[in-house]
């Protein structure tokens, strides 16, 4: 396997545009090698087989949607309320949507994951450590809402994102006041 780092983000970047683009029948090697202007076979250098390149685009969409560190030691300082709750959400689908080949690949791997089992046991050993996260993240930060409630968000702003990216039922209704909706309801 190829061991430059910056060449497999590269790849790994032009895979998500791929699947997000083409969906799941159209992420091959040589698309990928296309898209990144690469000489045929360099992505299967770095990634030798599919379920190889679906572990390094899932690594890769978990990096790219991460926080920065400055988004979250900007919000340590807060209180924590309902307020600063919704604050973070923003912040999360803001991430998701300014990233829209990231949030509609991961998407197309959610869809693919239920024809696949292989691909299912990669995204869901992912999203659950994720959601465990989350819910110590919101605990460890003194943020209201326990497992029960993360999880509802995490729904729902699937549902949001998933609106939102596609074909909205509500396109007049800004995505902060959703936001603030759910928190309401959700953090009563």
């Amino acid at each position: 396997m190829a061991k430059n780092e910056t060449r497999r983000r590269e790849i790994a970047d032009a895979g998500l545009r791929v699947l997000a683009n083409e969906g799941s029948r159209g992420l091959t090697h040589r698309a990928i090698d296309q898209e990144a202007g690469l000489p045929v076979g360099t992505t299967s250098n770095y990634f030798r087989t599919r379920d190889a390149l679906i572990e390094g685009l899932v690594d890769r969409i978990g990096e790219r949607l991460a926080p920065t560190d400055d988004d979250l030691a900007r919000r340590a300082a807060d209180a924590p309320s309902p307020a600063l709750f919704a604050d973070y959400l923003r912040d999360i689908v803001r991430r998701l949507s300014a990233d829209r080949d990231v949030t509609v690949a991961l998407f197309e791997l959610r869809l693919e994951s239920s024809r696949r089992p292989e691909i299912a046991a990669l995204l869901g050993a992912w999203q659950r450590a994720g959601f465990e996260g989350d819910v110590a993240f919101n605990a460890s930060a003194g943020l209201p809402g326990g497992r029960r409630e993360i999880a509802l968000f995490h729904y729902a702003i699937d549902g949001l994102l998933l609106d939102r990216l596609t074909t909205p039922i509500d396109p007049e209704t800004s995505t902060d006041e959703i936001i603030d909706d759910l928190v309401a309801g959700l953090l009563r």
